[in-house]
């Protein structure tokens, strides 16, 4: 396994609530500082190799390359390059993931990897007019063609629960572990602060099972997925270091065991980190039992409930500091923000060997990355 490719320095922006703390500032203006902080880090463990390229996940940017901007505003000069990664809620673990498949075929070296969403600088986007008819604002683009089903996320998470039996109570019993956890958790460690901001902005403290049976659903009068068991729309980014073990050496690191990318059904898109998962721990060799803790991104509760059952995961093992129900979702970010959080858990003294790291996509997809702590 010399040639298995690590990740190293991880370190995130807090994560900001969309319209507030960072309302006025761009991917770029997010991804520039860590991306700063991440090589300086990554200077000062030793590993002196040129950045061969940035690789960065984004959903609804504006567009131009944010990987590639971001990388200049950085000061990482401007021989190196940049790439931005669409696969909406994967973005960010994608672009972890392509980074290391290239480090594994033993082409590049070093590349700083990770993902970024500005929800609050996103740019309005319209379909062209037809005829004299005005021009159409969409919020989001298609997953699915005309002839599939394409629900937006909060149905699609309510429909999940009707289909799976995962009841509101069960939903808002999950959620309430969600923020207690975060909210007693420090995550100091792993933030670049950004201005003022040093800590995600969501959290709450008192977020009590009694207190979220009190919110009305946010999708429909019969469903069940509310704004306190859903994440919330988020702005931020994060960035791992993707390099070589021997690089690496002396640096709290995990090895990057496999990753897998799956489709599913599209009417539930809730569902597709089950086969991604499935098909990582086939190609690793990894059960359930061994896995020491699970990310997954907590877009709404029914989702990992849904991936849980399906999966016999131990629900104490998931998100075991709180997640996206707490913490926020900025889309393209958060498979990167998952896999930050794996590496600064897993370092501890007492930190488990291996992590598991999955996020469900709109449309019908999962995708999934096994690491292992470098002892």
């Amino acid at each position: 396994m010399t040639g298995a490719p690590v990740l190293v320095a991880g370190r995130r922006t807090p994560i900001g609530n969309a319209g507030h703390g960072f309302a006025d500032l761009t991917v770029t203006d997010l991804a520039a500082p860590v991306l700063s902080a991440v090589l300086a880090e990554v200077r000062a463990g030793g590993i002196e190799d040129e950045v061969d390229d940035v690789v960065l996940g984004n959903c609804l940017g504006p567009g131009g390359d944010p990987a590639r901007v971001a990388a200049l505003r950085a000061g990482l000069g401007t021989h190196i390059p940049g790439v931005t990664v669409d696969r909406q809620c994967g973005s960010g673990l994608d672009a972890v993931l392509q980074a290391a498949l290239r480090v594994r075929a033993g082409q590049d070296t070093l590349l700083l990897a990770g993902g970024v969403e500005s929800a609050s600088t996103a740019p309005w986007r319209f379909w062209p007019p037809t005829g004299d008819a005005d021009p159409v604002r969409y919020t989001r683009a298609p997953f699915a063609p005309p002839e599939f089903p394409d629900p937006d996320m909060g149905v699609a998470a309510d429909d999940l629960a009707r289909l799976r039996g995962i009841d509101r109570g069960r939903q808002d019993e999950y959620a309430a572990r969600s923020h207690a956890l975060a909210a007693a958790a420090d995550f100091s460690a792993e933030i670049v602060p950004i201005g003022s901001i040093a800590r995600d902005q969501r959290i709450r403290a008192g977020m009590t099972v009694e207190r979220l049976a009190r919110l009305r659903p946010s999708f429909g009068a019969d469903g069940t997925a509310t704004a306190g068991n859903s994440c919330g729309i988020s702005d931020g980014a994060a960035v791992l270091a993707v390099t070589t073990a021997e690089r690496a050496a002396g640096m709290p690191a995990l090895r990057v065991l496999g990753g897998a990318v799956a489709g599913s059904d599209p009417a539930l898109p809730g569902l597709g980190p089950v086969e991604a998962i499935r098909k990582v721990l086939h190609r690793t060799g990894v059960g359930v039992a061994d896995l020491g803790v699970v990310e997954i991104t907590e877009a709404f509760a029914s989702v990992v409930l849904a991936v849980a059952d399906d999966l016999a995961i131990d629900p104490s093992r998931i998100c075991p500091q709180g997640g996206a129900i707490a913490m926020g979702h900025p889309w393209g970010a958060s498979g990167a923000i998952l896999l930050v959080r794996l590496a600064h858990r897993m370092a501890r003294a007492d930190g488990p060997e291996l992590g598991l790291a999955a996020c469900a996509i709109g449309g019908g997809q999962g995708i999934a990355m096994i690491v292992e702590r470098v002892s």
